[in-house]
C-alpha cells in the first residue's frame, strides 16, 4: 500500500467518523427539541432539525470539542411557524431557544 492510498483511507476513515457523530448530535438536538415543544405545549414541525452552525470550542474542562447550533420550527396554532435552536457542545444539550407566546424565551442547561 502506498503512502497516498494510506492517507486516502486515514481521510476516509475520519470522514465517516465525523459524519457519524453529527448524525448522533443531531438526534439529540431532535429529542431536546421535541421534548421542548412537549413541555411548552406546542407543535414540532417536520420531525427535524437543521444544521446551521459548526465551529470548535473549549468545553468545562477545557478540551476541544465540536459546538453545532440545529434550528427547529414549531406551531402554536396549527397555522403558524415559528423558528426555535438548539446549541449542543459535544453531546451535551447547553442551551435551547423557544418562544412559543410571543415573548423570546432561552432556557440555559448548563
Amino acid at each position: 500500500m502506498s503512502a497516498l492510498e494510506l492517507f486516502a483511507l486515514i481521510g476516509l476513515c475520519l470522514g465517516g467518523w465525523l459524519w457519524l457523530d453529527g448524525v448522533r448530535t443531531r438526534e439529540i438536538g431532535v429529542l431536546a427539541a421535541r421534548n421542548a415543544c412537549a413541555r411548552e405545549g406546542v407543535q414540532f414541525l417536520d420531525d427535524t432539525v437543521s444544521l446551521r452552525s459548526l465551529r470548535l470550542v473549549r468545553n468545562d474542562e477545557g478540551r476541544m470539542c465540536p459546538q453545532r447550533v440545529y434550528e427547529f420550527e414549531y406551531s402554536v396554532s396549527g397555522n403558524d411557524r415559528l423558528r426555535g435552536s438548539v446549541m449542543v457542545r459535544g453531546k451535551e444539550v447547553i442551551m435551547l431557544e423557544i418562544a412559543p407566546r410571543g415573548a423570546p424565551t432561552t432556557f440555559t442547561l448548563h
